[in-house]
């Protein structure tokens, strides 16, 4: 199935990818803190996962604003 999507609606899709990527980044960042005295092994899993994350908002962020410094993630 292929449906047209004019510009406004996937800046729109993309802005929400973004916020999710952002919220993301959070809670694996929080889980992360939480683990790093308990389990090595999770927070290492927390650690890599919130850099993943990381890499996508820089991508989103590139779209939306060409060229602009990525804001603290």
């Amino acid at each position: 199935m292929m449906d047209v999507v004019d510009s406004d609606e996937l800046l729109r899709r993309i802005q929400r990818a973004r916020t999710c990527a952002q919220e993301e980044v959070r809670a694996w960042r929080a889980r992360g803190a939480d683990l790093a005295d308990a389990d090595a092994d999770g927070a290492g899993d927390a650690r890599t996962r919130g850099i993943a994350y990381e890499a996508v908002l820089r991508v989103l962020d590139e779209i939306v604003t060409p060229g602009r410094s990525p804001e603290g993630i």
